[in-house]
């Protein structure tokens, strides 16, 4: 009883790799393989590339934008009638700064995306679960040794990020206490560059340690969806059907393919037996055929029974070991008498012709 319990145990136990319809079936789910920090190295490595190229307009405009609204919106008077318009204004010449750099950010998400998981339709991930707001769960989750990995990640990310660009700000110490002295654009160009300068390193200090984390993700995912045993002869018993109903279904169709051949029996010229194992039955049409072909055949049980059926059809019957066990073993139902054995059909179809007083 004891190694019973034991082994229904070891059964249930996740040790099996997952198989691909596994896989599959996950993926429809929105469950995959991907790392977040991937996602967020991309996307800031694409949009402070971009802004290094997008720099010089986006100062110019900025600075065009504010000088029309320090010499105009401060000089006009402001009434509920121009407010308005001064916001329209405003909320323009902000989205077309803006945009871009949105327009980067949302390609690099994308990129992002497909570089991991390909494309992917799941809408069932979006379905609202009732357990997703489950207080118990999600206390398990915060202290889950998931969430302790993420803390010592993102305690990590946050000291190397620190250091990066505190490393590069000391650097530049002494220019920056200095743009005080220049003009306005000068010193945005100076500040928009260190920034810019701080945003690519960090985004490729990011990439870097995303590689860790999303061979991490990837053991964690297929740790997740492992397998056990009797999971794997479940699935392949969905995908393959029951052996037992295999089988019945199998034996089913042999019965009514025997069936479907008994029927041919009464319709041929002759049964050729051996006399008791095997038992082949023969039709000749000289205006249809060129050669007799095999209308039914079989051994044993079915054999008796081909017999029976021919004995009350009066179709005739002839004893001939070698001719009966050659036609079983070399040919098929529906099958021509072979060229090897042509001699002997003809003996024996003209055999039966003579008793029938057809010659």
């Amino acid at each position: 009883m004891k190694l019973q319990v034991d082994l229904q145990f070891f059964n249930q136990e996740k040790t099996e790799q997952a198989t691909p319809k596994k896989k599959q079936d996950s993926r429809k789910k929105g469950q995959v393989a991907k790392s977040n920090d991937v996602n967020t190295a991309i996307v800031l490595l694409l949009v402070f590339l971009f802004m290094f190229l997008y720099a010089g307009v986006l100062g110019e405009h900025i600075f065009l934008m504010t000088q029309h609204v320090f010499t105009e919106f401060l000089t006009n008077e402001i009434t509920m009638q121009s407010l308005p318009a001064m916001l329209q204004e405003v909320a323009v010449e902000t989205a077309i700064v803006v945009l871009p750099i949105m327009l980067v950010a949302v390609t690099g998400g994308v990129l992002a995306n497909l570089l991991q998981v390909g494309v992917m339709f799941a809408p069932e991930a979006i379905k609202p679960k009732p357990s997703k707001i489950n207080p118990l769960k999600g206390l398990k989750r915060i202290f889950s040794v998931r969430a302790l990995v993420e803390l010592a990640k993102s305690l990590l990310k946050i000291t190397l990020v620190g250091l990066l660009a505190f490393f590069i700000l000391w650097m530049n110490a002494d220019s920056l206490l200095k743009l005080m002295q220049k003009d306005v654009m000068e010193g945005f160009l100076e500040v928009a560059f260190l920034t810019g300068l701080i945003g690519v390193l960090v985004a490729f200090l990011l990439l870097l340690l995303a590689i860790p984390d999303y061979v991490y993700q990837k053991h964690d995912y297929e740790k997740q969806i492992r397998m056990s045993k009797q999971d794997v002869k479940d699935e392949h018993k969905k995908m393959e059907g029951d052996p037992k109903i295999k089988s019945k279904r199998r034996q089913k169709q042999q019965e009514m393919a025997t069936q479907r051949m008994m029927q041919e029996v009464p319709k041929a010229d002759v049964v050729v037996t051996n006399p008791t194992h095997f038992a082949v039955a023969l039709k000749y049409e000289e205006e249809k055929m060129d050669a007799p072909i095999i209308v039914a055949q079989g051994v044993d049980f079915v054999a008796l029974r081909m017999r029976q059926l021919a004995q009350v059809n009066e179709v005739v019957l002839v004893e001939d070991k070698p001719l009966a066990r050659a036609l079983y073993h070399q040919t098929d139902i529906g099958d021509e008498v072979p060229e090897d054995l042509f001699k002997a059909v003809a003996e024996v179809l003209a055999y039966v012709y003579r008793l029938q007083g057809e010659i």
